[in-house]
Order: structure tokens, then C-alpha cells, then sequence
């Protein structure tokens, strides 16, 4: 039997496995080859006859594998000479050079400083925060609508649509917010968004130029604050006591035109926002040509008369972009929140959101809109408020009466978590790994400052407890649970 031929080019290291594809293992070895310059342009390739010989394989399988690289133009051959490697317009590939960091001061090393952290894995445990009476949801009546909005929907909904959102929901929308907030706003000044992080994160992205400073509360919620730091701003954490953000210290910053604030509940103190410190918050946007940025994450939840009116209904001038979200009456996962903008700003938000988000899913805003415009919403709300209060009052009523090192329960008139203070770091830190190491939630509040900070550590300390997230009957056994941890 005739010895193979020798082979024009070194194709050692090419080790195919049998248990999967051999022509696609082939097509990517030599192509690999091709690209990082081991198989150089215009070498002449094996004979297919040869290299099948060599491989093991069938000429089958070489010629299915020199198909493709034809047809995607790595090789190249001339009737009785053979096959070469293409003459490679762009040069081959050089070695991929070693991994380095961004560029100082870049957008993508300011998202490694500030980015979101991954959410809680799991169903919901006492006492995660954030997250609603989920299971009381309508699921039935929710898939009822949408059954019957999929079961033939109009062909003018299933093409592009408004950036901005669905018209119907739209005005829906701007309707309930008349009702039931006081705030004067037509459809055109609504965009709806994915959540209210969207929200948030479109101010920054329109409002913000690198190197502005920004107001945000210290304590705060740390998701807005990285929205505008990502976009380039200098955040300037502004303190917030028993009456909300403090006005005075804002107006010492000086050279700031934004603001983002929680003004009904204060995440995550749970304060509310003076009706003196909202004057004075209007009249120092005015003052500088600013923004004010409100998020009413949760405005629904107020246990004692009807919900306050949003700042952004005493404002008189455009100056304030309201954040609302539908996440807390629902659930964190159906993603739907809203804008409601100054009229000359409500266009340029639309066009910048549709270059992120060409517009939202028109089922889940089409479905939303019906069960809003049903009643379903409204009862819903009430609903949701009713256990909330019911999960505050098992929390407030079982809590333990004293704690060593931490101080006993506010009240909690608003929201769907609370905030205890803890004397020190060291004490909030014990508190919170003993309940970890019992299955049970608990935030720490020194994670809600501002690195920079200038108050002391152990003036940051305290724990964040969510109370809606599970029923009665579970509050009570976490507690229990507590207590055996903590030793009480």
C-alpha cells in the first residue's frame, strides 16, 4: 500500500471528535487556522482525498467542510491546482492582545462602579423589600384578558408603535393620576416604560451632561443614584431627617440643577417630605433652571386617609418629572412604569427611548389598560393596601420590645417596609447574619449610603424590613425564628 504523501502545511493539532459533528468540527479547526495566520493566505490546502486519510475521517466529511469555507470565501481553488487559502482582504488576524481595563473616566468604568446588584434569587421570604402582596394578584382575571386580547388582535397593534406607549393606556393612566393624585396631566405627558428603573434612568440620560452634580438623598435609593452617576454624573448626597430631604443643605450645593427624591415615602427611611420642604424644594428648582426628579414608587400604600398628593401636583412651572410604577401594586416582574412629563420635554423623551427601546410590548400594555379601564385596578389597589396594613400591624404587634442595640419600631404610616436604627455598624452586621443564617431577609441601612459620606459609620447603621412580601402567619413564625437567632 503507497505511504500518504507528505502535506504541503503543518494542520497537527486538529483532533476531531467522533460523538459530534466532524464536518462542522473540521470547517471551524480551519478556519481558526486561517484567521489567526497559521494557515497563511494563498497556502495550498491537502487534497481532500489526503486530508480525510490523514484525519481518519471520510472524504465526505472533508468535502462538506471545504464547501463551507468556499462558500464563506476562506478558501479558494483553480480546476487541477488545488485548493489555497484566500487572499484575506483585511489581513489576518493578529494574536488577541491581553485583557485591559476601561479607559479612566469611560462610561463603561463608571458602569463597573455603579451597577445594579443581581436581584434575590426565590419566592418571596420575610422580610425581603421591594416586593408586594404578589400573591394576591388576579393571575385569572390577568389571563383572561389576555386570552382574549391574543385571540384576535387588530392588525394596527401588531406593527410599530408609539415609542411613548399605548394611546389607551396612556390616557388611562393620566386619568387615574387626575383621581386620585391631583395631578394635572394630559396623555401627551405620559411615556410608559419598562419599570421605574427605566424611568429613572431616562432623566439621566437626557437631563445629565458628564460632570454635573446631582442631588439624591443620603440615605437613598442606590439604583437612581448609580442611573445618574453612570451617565456621568457627580452625586452630591444631601441629608434627609424626620421631615425629608434637607432643603437648606440642598441649597448650599450650589452649581446643581437635579434632584431626585422620594418625596411621599423616603426610601428608605420611610419619612415623608414636609409640605414646607416641598415649597422650598419647587422654589429652589425654579431658582437655578433645575429639575426635580419625584419617584412615587409607592404612593398607593398610605394607611391613613388617601394617598398624598405627588409634588409634582403643586408644581406650577415644568419643573418636576413624576416616576410611577405599576410593580408595587402587581408584581416586580410584569416590568410597566410610567413618565409623567413637563409638555416640552415629553417629545424628546419619546425619541430617546425609542433608540433603547423601539417601543414596549403591546400585549402586556393593551391587557393593563383593560384591567384598568374594568375596575379591576382600583379594586385591586384597595385590596393590596387592605394586607399591607394587615402584614404592618403582625409585624408591629409580634416585633420584639427591645432589642439589645437596636431601637424600637417607628410608625409606619406609608409604604411597604420600615426602618429601625441599630447603634452601631458592628451590631447591625451581627443582627443581619444571624437572620441570614436562618432563612430570614433583612437589609442592612448603612448599604443605603453614599460611599463618600462624611457621617460616621456607626450613625449609618440600621435595618430595612419589608412587611408585604408574605402572609401574617409567616411574619409571625420569622419572628419567632428572630428570636431564637438573636437569643432573646
Amino acid at each position: 500500500m503507497p505511504a500518504t504523501p507528505p502535506l504541503p502545511i503543518d494542520l497537527s493539532g486538529i483532533r476531531l471528535d467522533p460523538s459530534q459533528g466532524l464536518a462542522r468540527q473540521l470547517y471551524q479547526a480551519l478556519r481558526e487556522r486561517i484567521l489567526d495566520g497559521r494557515l497563511r493566505s494563498r497556502s495550498r490546502l491537502p487534497a481532500s482525498r489526503d486530508l480525510a486519510t490523514l484525519l481518519g475521517v471520510s472524504r465526505n466529511t472533508v468535502t462538506r467542510a471545504f464547501d463551507q469555507l468556499y462558500a464563506e470565501g476562506y478558501i479558494d481553488g483553480r480546476v487541477g491546482d488545488g485548493t489555497y487559502v484566500a487572499e484575506l482582504a483585511g489581513g489576518q488576524r493578529p494574536p488577541a492582545p491581553e485583557a485591559s481595563g476601561p479607559a479612566p473616566g469611560t462610561a463603561l468604568q463608571r458602569l463597573q462602579r455603579h451597577h445594579l446588584p443581581a436581584p434575590v434569587a426565590g419566592p418571596p421570604r420575610a422580610f425581603r423589600v421591594g416586593v408586594p402582596a404578589f400573591d394576591l394578584f388576579p393571575f385569572e382575571t390577568w389571563a383572561r384578558l389576555q386570552a382574549r386580547f391574543w385571540r384576535k388582535p387588530s392588525a394596527a397593534r401588531l406593527g410599530y408603535g408609539d415609542p411613548a406607549g399605548d394611546p389607551v393606556l396612556r390616557e388611562l393612566v393620566a386619568a387615574y393620576l387626575r383621581n386620585t393624585r391631583g395631578l394635572d396631566c394630559d396623555p401627551t405627558q405620559v411615556v410608559i416604560t419598562c419599570g421605574a428603573q427605566q424611568a429613572i434612568s431616562l432623566c439621566a440620560q437626557l437631563l445629565v451632561e458628564p460632570g454635573d452634580r446631582v442631588a439624591v438623598e443620603n440615605p437613598g435609593y442606590r439604583a437612581a443614584g448609580h442611573a445618574f452617576a453612570v451617565a456621568g454624573a457627580q452625586l452630591c448626597g444631601v441629608s434627609v431627617d424626620d421631615d425629608g430631604l434637607d432643603t437648606a443643605e440642598l441649597a448650599r450645593l450650589g452649581d446643581c440643577r437635579l434632584a431626585y427624591v422620594t418625596p411621599s415615602h423616603q426610601y428608605p427611611t420611610g419619612v415623608t417630605l414636609s409640605l414646607a420642604r416641598r415649597l422650598e424644594l419647587l422654589e429652589w428648582a425654579e431658582r437655578c433652571d433645575g429639575w426635580i426628579v419625584e419617584d412615587d414608587y409607592d404612593g398607593e400604600y398610605r394607611y391613613s386617609g388617601t394617598p398624598l398628593a405627588p409634588l409634582a401636583a403643586l408644581d406650577r412651572l415644568g419643573r418636576v418629572l413624576y416616576v410611577g410604577t405599576f410593580c408595587k401594586i402587581a408584581f416586580p416582574a410584569l416590568r410597566l412604569g410610567y413618565l409623567v412629563l413637563p409638555k416640552r420635554l415629553a417629545g424628546a423623551f419619546a425619541q430617546r427611548r425609542a433608540l433603547d427601546m423601539r417601543h414596549s410590548e403591546i400585549g402586556t400594555q393593551a391587557v393593563m389598560a383593560e384591567f384598568i379601564a374594568a375596575g379591576h385596578f382600583q379594586r385591586h389597589i384597595r385590596r393590596m393596601r387592605k394586607a399591607a396594613r394587615a402584614r404592618r400591624d403582625a409585624l408591629l404587634r409580634d416585633w420584639p420590645v427591645a432589642i439589645p442595640g437596636c431601637a424600637p419600631m417607628p410608625p409606619v404610616e406609608a409604604g411597604l417596609h420600615l426602618c429601625v436604627r441599630v447603634d452601631s455598624l458592628a451590631r447591625e452586621r451581627e443582627l443581619i447574619a444571624a437572620a441570614q443564617k436562618v432563612g430570614v431577609e433583612l437589609n442592612g441601612l448603612s448599604d443605603y449610603w453614599l460611599e463618600e459620606s462624611e457621617v460616621p459609620v456607626d450613625n449609618r447603621a440600621g435595618l430595612v424590613l419589608g412587611f408585604a412580601a408574605v402572609p401574617e402567619a409567616q411574619i409571625a413564625e420569622a419572628i419567632r425564628t428572630l428570636r431564637t437567632a438573636w437569643l432573646l
